[in-house]
């Protein structure tokens, strides 16, 4: 995984993070659509917390 993908990313959240994925692999849903399933919807939390701390360290490297 790039660092881009874990940037202000704990390593705790990490950990967490990849035990419910894959528990959500196992246990989860069979299938549903994109808006409903809990996998894609874990991803796009990630990439928002990702974008959240990239955009909060731009800002301090402009000021």
């Amino acid at each position: 995984m790039a660092k881009a993908d874990r940037e202000g990313l704990s390593l705790g959240y990490r950990i967490m993070w990849r035990i419910k994925y894959a528990g959500l692999h196992v246990f989860g849903p069979a299938q549903l659509g994109t808006e409903n399933d809990p996998q894609a919807r874990l991803i796009r939390q990630r990439e928002a917390k990702v974008a959240a701390a990239r955009d909060a360290r731009l800002a301090r490297e402009a000021d």
